[in-house]
Formats: C-alpha cells, structure tokens, sequence
C-alpha cells in the first residue's frame, strides 16, 4: 500500500480515518496541478514521480521553486491552507506522479488533533523555506554566468543533458536569450558543445 511518511506521525485511530478518506491520484507528465490565483483545495502529498513547482513574473520570465519527489509535501499549498490565500505559483508534473489530496477539512483536523503531524508539516515548511531563501540570494545577488556555471557543473559528471535553453532559462529565472548567449561564450571557450536540446560537456566542465 502507498504510504507517505507524515501520515506515519498520525496516531492509530487518526491515521486509519486519514487512510480511509485518501485515494492515489495518477498524473501523467505535464498535468497542471494548479495555477497561480487558483484556490487551495487540499495538501498534496507526493507518493511518487516529480511535480515542479514555478513563478512567471511580470515580465513573462519564469522560475523553478522547487521541486517535490516521494514522500515530499507542497510547501506552497501548506502556506495556501493556513491564510486563506490562493496560490501565487503552478505546479506542474514532471514524471508520472502519484499523489494523496488531503483535503481543507482533513487538514485541519489532523493539525488540530496531532501534536506530532503538526510538527512535521511546520518542520517541511521549515525546510523549504530555508531552500527558498538560499534561492532568492542567488538571484539577487550572484551574477547569472556564475549560476549557469554552478548549475552545469553540477551536471557535468553525466555527461551530457537534454535540455532546451528555455527550459534551463526557467530553471534559473531569466530569459532565453541570456542562456542562449551564455551557453555560446562557453562553447566558444570550449568548455561545452551545443545540440538542439542537448548540452554535451567537454573541457574543464569534465576535468
């Protein structure tokens, strides 16, 4: 049976009625879980599979959050559930994904009745939280040539990667255009070669 650790901090009696009321969700690759302005109907809980999470500013740019894997929870809809407010980002599978829907009304009961859920979803919205703030310093203050490299060199044991400049563009906040003249200036240096929708790392990348 799937199971998602923060239910496991649930009493005996609290965590079968949880179960009992909570079915997986099946969503194939590019669903739209949410979007910006919708109302929060329930906490996700990701059973499997990967949904990202993303801002499009004024400008039209956009970026990733964070993304949630197995046994993660949805730090924005915690936030959602607790102010009433609808969400100001979408969330978006990535890979096939798995997920239980708690809904508002079970929310609330099990934050309400378990000092020990309670604990958890506050330490998850901790955790992420501190992610985001690690982000919002890199955007504001590191230029963007030093993150596309930091972000390549995490990458560049593999190899290669698919990956299109738009996509790496919303990966890192900013426009096509910049990551497409960034990635240029490292091929002309030799540092990695282009393909449509592929980055091939050679040079120092991989030294």
């Amino acid at each position: 049976m799937l199971q998602h650790s923060i239910l496991e901090t649930l009493p005996e009696d609290l965590h079968r009625d949880a179960l009992s009321g909570l079915q997986p969700l099946r969503f194939e690759h590019g669903k739209v879980l949410f979007r910006a302005g919708d109302p929060c109907q329930g906490l996700p809980l990701v059973l499997n599979g990967i949904v990202k999470v993303q801002m499009t500013g004024l400008s039209g740019n956009s970026i990733v959050l964070y993304r949630m894997g197995a046994d993660d929870i949805c730090t924005l809809s915690i936030g959602c559930l607790m102010t009433g407010d609808g969400f100001r980002a979408e969330a978006v599978v990535e890979e096939d994904a798995e997920l239980f829907m708690v809904p508002r009304g079970l929310f609330d009961r099990l934050m309400d009745q378990s000092a020990d859920f309670r604990l958890g979803i506050m330490e998850s919205y901790g955790r992420r939280l501190n992610d985001l703030m690690l982000l919002v310093e890199e955007v504001a203050f590191r230029r963007m040539d030093e993150r596309l490299e930091h972000w390549l060199e995490v990458r560049a044991e593999k190899g290669a990667i698919t990956i299109t400049h738009q996509e790496l563009a919303v990966e890192l906040g900013t426009a096509r255009e910049v990551v497409s003249r960034l990635l240029k200036e490292l091929e002309r240096k030799g540092r990695l070669r282009l393909a449509r929708g592929k980055i091939e790392f050679i040079g120092s990348f991989v030294e």
